[in-house]
């Protein structure tokens, strides 16, 4: 049972770190190009970063932080889908 979890830990930072460097590259993209029609996927790739980062909170034995993370990841969700909705 152990590993399974260690490897879940794994999977949850290396799928951390591909989200984190779409979203750089999104913003990077964003702030060369001066154009902010990619706003809403930043927004939807911010937030599943954060939610992910809510779901290690657990892990490290800190109470509260995943419901902190998961709030402002729930509202960056309902911002990036009005954004859809919108566009």
């Amino acid at each position: 049972m152990k590993k399974l979890y260690v490897g879940g830990n794994i999977f949850l930072k290396i799928v951390k770190i591909i989200l984190a460097i779409i979203v750089v590259a999104l913003y990077a993209y964003q702030l060369i190009t001066g154009s902010v029609e990619l706003m809403t996927y930043s927004m939807l790739f911010l937030a599943a970063i954060l939610l992910i980062t809510g779901l290690e909170e657990p892990q490290k034995d800190r109470k509260g932080g995943f419901l902190r993370f998961a709030v402002v990841s729930l509202f960056l969700f309902i911002v990036s889908i009005l954004g859809f909705i919108m566009d």
